[in-house]
This record gives C-alpha cells, structure tokens and sequence, in this order.
C-alpha cells in the first residue's frame, strides 16, 4: 500500500505565490497512476491548506498506519527561523506554521515502511536537522528519506513561464520518464539524480538526506528494455568477460535479392532475432560492439560485442535474478 499527501499554498494574505498549487496538482497527477495507467499512489491532494492545525494534522494522518511508503509533498513557502518552517497561511508574529521538526518527529515515529518527504519551499534543506544542536547533523529517522528544492540558506525558486517551481518542474520531468532506469523504474535515488544533474553550480541547489537500506520504487513507466528479453543478457555472455560472435547472417538486410552487396552466410531469422535484442541492449548502453562504432558493421564484419560497466551491472542482476 502506498499513500500520499500533496499539499499546494499560493493564497499567503500578504505575500502569495503564483505555482505552488500547480505544483501539487501536477504532481498528484503523476503519483497517482504508473506510466501504464495502473494505480500507484493513494493520493490526497490539498491546494491552499489554510491553517497550521488542518496542515498537521494531515501530516499525522499521512504517516499514522504502516503503508509500504508514505509520501508528504509540500510546495509553499519556508521560513529559517529556527530549524525551519513550512509556513502556512494563519502565521502571525514569530509563529509561522509547522515546524520541520515537528514534520520530522511525526515521519521518524511512524511505523510506514518507507517515508519520503519532497519539499519545495525556501530554505527547505533545514530539513533533518538537529535544531537544538549547534552542529548540522541529520536527525533521520530509520526509512526516511528527503529530498528538498534547495539548501539551508537558499530560496526557492518559481518559473512563470511553465508555471511551476524550478525544482518541481524537473521533478515532473523526472517522474514522467527521465529519472527512470533501465526496467524502467523510479526511485527518489534516480529522481534526486535527475534533478541534481539538471541544477548548475550557480542555480539553487537541491538536497538529499536518506537512512534507508533499500528504496522501492515511486513510480514506473513502460521500460526501456522489457525484463523477459533483459534478462537474456547473462545467456548471451555467460561469463562477464565473454564476447558475443557475430557474422552477416545476423543483419536482415542481407539477403541475395537485396540491391545492395550480400556475404555469405545470409541472413538468418533466428539470428536476425537475436540481433534484435542485441541491438536492443546496446541502444541503452548495455554492450558495445567490438573493433567498429556500429551493430551493423560489426556483424557484416563477423565482429563481435561485449558488455559495457553498464551491462556488467545488469548482468550481475541477471544471473543473481534480481528482476
């Protein structure tokens, strides 16, 4: 069972925000179903949460339970005082909402499996820290996971062009196809990944914190390489250091009543099948051909292909039957 709590506040009395509920819609979208259309999260969607108290106590219902993975997403505006705020609209003089600490505590006592909180909000990287310490180390709880838009002392920061903020604008991205694997699947590992890649040393930096020993995936898409055939790859390179032979029957395109020069042998339907994958596997950066640049030459050349440090990766998987 996978849960989520989605929270969006633009309407601030005296200093609104423009994309935050965008943010959360889009991101409610997302979570709520697989890249196949099947369901994901149970998602509770609130745009423009207007207390403290109705922001709490949302937060405790999220992580109350023992779901596989609880996730709070919260895009709005954070406040450095202290160790930190998710600031809600109510805030008056020094008390400016829910306390990071008190979102925290709530997430590192909860019995969910896994517990993952997406923050979008200024100074957001406050988050998992020991307030009542002068140092800076993280409080996390076991199988919690964070991820924020930017660093202690950043803002964060909103693009009026598409709408959302800068950082859940490549989340989106990310959980639409850009973050995911080869199996194609989403971790909060791939999808930090994604977005730190995407963040130039200049621009706001996002933040990572995890006490986890295993992630589960957020969401999946349609894989890249299907697992029946990926699995295949130990089969053809039964040791790690093992080439793949190849010769011209493997290339459909050689065959004597082609216009074009044909080798012996000719083109061969089981091998032409197995090429297929082969090709498949290199597409994604799996093998290599070996003494030429392409597939193709490396088979009208009765070359060869190997694994690549990617391939050996999931060959390892493979043989260990892992997927």
């Amino acid at each position: 069972m996978k849960k989520a709590l989605v929270v969006g506040i633009d309407e601030y009395p005296t200093c609104p925000l423009s994309g935050c509920v965008n943010d959360a819609l889009a991101i409610s979208e997302l979570l709520e179903t697989n890249g196949d259309g099947s369901p994901n999260f149970d998602v509770r969607t609130i745009p423009n949460v207007s207390t403290k108290s109705d922001l709490l106590d949302s937060v405790e219902e999220l992580f109350a339970g023992d779901a596989d993975i609880a996730l709070f997403y919260f895009s709005g505006h954070g406040a450095d005082i202290g160790g930190g705020y998710l600031v809600t609209p109510d805030f008056h003089g020094r008390d400016l909402g829910v306390t990071m600490m008190e979102v925290l505590g709530i997430a590192n006592r909860s019995k969910c499996k896994n517990k993952i909180i997406i923050l979008d909000c200024c100074y957001s990287g406050k988050f998992g820290e020991n307030s009542v310490s002068d140092t800076k180390d993280s409080v996390l709880g076991e199988g919690v996971t964070i991820m924020t838009a930017s660093s202690r002392s950043q803002v964060s920061i909103e693009n009026t062009l598409t709408g959302h903020g800068v950082f859940t604008e490549l989340l989106i991205q990310g959980l639409k196809g850009s973050a995911a694997d080869i199996g194609g699947n989403i971790t909060p590992a791939s999808l930090y990944s994604f977005v730190d890649q995407s963040l130039g040393a200049w621009e706001q930096r996002p933040i990572f914190k995890t006490n986890i020993s295993r992630f589960l995936p957020i969401r999946t898409i349609e894989a890249k390489v299907p697992k029946a055939i990926l699995r295949k790859i130990s089969s053809y390179f039964p040791n790690p250091t093992d080439e793949y032979n190849l010769n011209p029957s493997y290339e459909f395109t050689n065959t004597p009543d082609c216009e074009h020069i044909v080798i012996e042998p000719y083109a061969d339907e089981a091998n032409i099948q197995k090429f297929k994958e082969l090709q498949l596997f290199e597409s994604v950066g799996l093998i290599e051909p070996v003494g030429t640049e392409h597939m193709y030459f490396a088979a009208m050349e009765s070359k060869s292909c190997k694994l690549t440090a990617l391939g050996l990766h999931y060959w390892r998987l493979a043989k260990d039957k892992r997927f």
